[in-house]
């Protein structure tokens, strides 16, 4: 059973993937226009934008999975894709989607098989096709195939027994098995949306290790600053840039970041001197306007013959004056939008949330203590499994421990961000706003005069706040999120992996935001980079069973 044209051989130093003026329109808006880009064996492509720019599109296009508008892809080689979401239908289970990653190695080994059998029984042509199978399995290193998966399964921390149905799994262990497929299967092309969303350190380390080291390329759609910067040799921006084209920048992450700074300050001056050209040529106008009427009314004693005279020079000098500023528009950059977060309460001498000994067992094994006031700052770590999920949902109220105490101030306001956005429906983002602000005044918890608008956050723009929930990206729906956790005004943010589908920018102001507010803050990440920007917050390491849990 040789190898079919539906199961493709890796092409190794042959492979490419190259894309060529891909446009893509949807809705009557384009998502996505001039990409260029080609990637080889060895080279780490990241790319990056504001959330709804096109990322997870651009993936889509590049593994053949969506046609383009405009544009063409060539693709040689074969590819691997871990999209944000995947089904768990059915009865499928860990095991067959292994089966399905490693479907190639097993029908070489297969036609390996035969082809011996076919040598031993000197059948015609058995030599030619023992071969071909001999060269497809040596280039899958298909023998060893389910124990890369194997090692990945263990070091992602994800399920390692096969019999598992995906529906019984979380999301996050649904990603992270198809992640280890993925890293197994010994693909020319890893096209990863946002892989680490779902990590702990140890995983991270682990991907991070696979992926410096893959032989074939790599397209890595992320915000995590800190696999860009290990990972990525070249980045792909499809943020706005002056001629509306995607910018790409060589020399990693911070080739990236250096190179757009550059841009940006490029843009702003040339923006400020069309602006001084644009007044200068108003100036002009206005007064060539004003000769024009004066000329009309010459003083006393002024004869026909010369107020005529000098009216049609004064006419031809508006026309021109109008014709340069008309040539000389001003195109403005759009303004990069920037996140506010509004003002927090305080309660001073007020321990807001406390929780003493408090343990669920299988969830959280080990008792931890807890006390939180106005101004406290306080970061959860800790590998997947370790509780930190259901601590902070104890925090929130949400999850009665089985031991120890929870006391929460009376009228303290407590928000968590969970990591999972709610199911997205037909309904407009702005609407599911103004409904749980409704629901939060008619509830009495916050007087109409404290409420926040949507567009005072800067997290959607009025034109995602118009759309569905359904047709937003899922950093678009962590965005609002986000400002529906804001929106009580909260004396107590709990913060469950935060950074998770923001952009680069959002998580940046973000962080600046969560220093400043007088709010007590907590927040839970595997994010390597927001961990050593709130490296001076107080911290509690959460570990399984067969460790302690306490504050270091």
């Amino acid at each position: 059973m040789p190898l079919t044209p539906a199961c493709p051989l890796p092409a190794g130093e042959r492979a490419q993937l190259t894309a060529t003026g891909v446009r893509i329109d949807r809705g009557g808006r384009t998502v996505l226009a001039g990409v260029d880009m080609t990637v080889t064996p060895h080279s780490r492509w990241g790319v990056v934008g504001e959330n709804g720019r096109g990322k997870s599109t651009l993936l889509h296009v590049l593994s053949g999975a969506l046609v383009p508008d405009a544009g063409t892809v060539h693709r040689i080689g074969t590819i691997g894709v871990a999209e944000q979401e995947m089904d768990s239908g059915g009865r499928r289970t860990v095991g067959d989607l292994v089966d399905v990653e490693l479907a190639d190695a097993r029908a070489a080994l297969a036609a390996l098989d035969l082809g011996t059998r076919g040598l031993a029984e000197e059948r015609p042509g058995a030599a030619e096709e023992y071969a071909a199978a001999l060269d497809a399995a040596e280039s899958l290193d298909a023998w060893d195939a389910d124990r890369r998966v194997d090692l990945a399964l263990e070091n992602l921390g994800a399920v390692t027994d096969r019999s598992r149905l995906l529906a019984e799994l979380s999301v996050g262990q649904r990603y992270r098995v198809r992640l280890a497929c993925l890293l197994g299967a010994a693909h020319d092309f890893l096209l990863l949306d946002e892989p680490t969303n779902h990590l702990d350190a140890a995983g991270l380390d682990f991907l991070t290790d696979q992926l410096r080291g893959h032989r074939g390329g790599v397209v890595l759609v992320s915000h995590d600053r800190a696999l860009l910067s290990d990972v990525a040799t070249t980045v792909l921006d499809l943020d706005p840039s002056r001629d509306g084209l995607p910018r790409v920048y060589g020399g990693g992450f911070a080739g990236y970041q250096e190179g757009r700074r550059a841009e940006r300050a490029r843009w702003a001056a040339e923006y400020e001197q069309q602006q001084a050209e644009h007044a200068r040529l108003t100036q002009d106008l206005s007064e060539a306007q004003n000769r024009l009427v004066t000329g009309w009314r010459p003083d006393k004693g002024t004869g026909k013959h010369q107020r005529a005279t000098r009216a049609p020079a004064l006419v031809r000098s508006v026309h021109r004056r109008r014709e340069d500023l008309a040539g000389h528009a001003v195109t403005m950059p759009p303004p990069p939008q920037r996140f506010r977060m509004p003002d927090l309460p305080v309660r001073p001498g007020v321990t807001l949330v406390g929780v003493e000994e408090v343990t669920v067992p299988g969830r959280l094994d080990r008792p931890v203590t807890v006390a939180l006031d106005s101004g406290s700052r306080l970061l959860v770590t800790g590998p997947n499994g370790a509780g930190k999920s259901t601590l902070l949902s104890v925090l929130a109220g949400r999850l009665e421990p089985t031991t120890g105490a929870v006391r929460t101030a009376r009228t303290a306001r407590v928000q968590l961000l969970t990591q999972e956005s709610p199911r997205a429906g037909a309904r407009r983002a702005r609407d599911v706003f103004a409904a749980h602000l409704g629901r939060l005044v008619s509830d009495g918890v916050l007087a109409e005069s404290d409420t926040v608008s949507l567009n005072s956050l800067g997290l959607l723009p009025p034109v995602d706040a118009n759309r569905p929930l359904r047709e937003l990206s899922m950093g678009q729906q962590r965005r609002l999120d986000l400002a529906t956790a804001l929106a009580s005004r909260p004396h107590v943010l709990l913060l469950d992996e935060p950074t998770n589908h923001l952009s680069i920018a959002l998580v940046d102001e973000l962080t600046e935001a969560l220093r400043a507010t007088d709010a007590a803050v907590v927040v839970s990440t595997h994010d390597r980079r927001l961990r050593r920007d709130l490296g001076s917050w107080e911290q509690i390491g959460l570990n399984p069973a067969c460790c302690s849990a306490g504050t270091s």
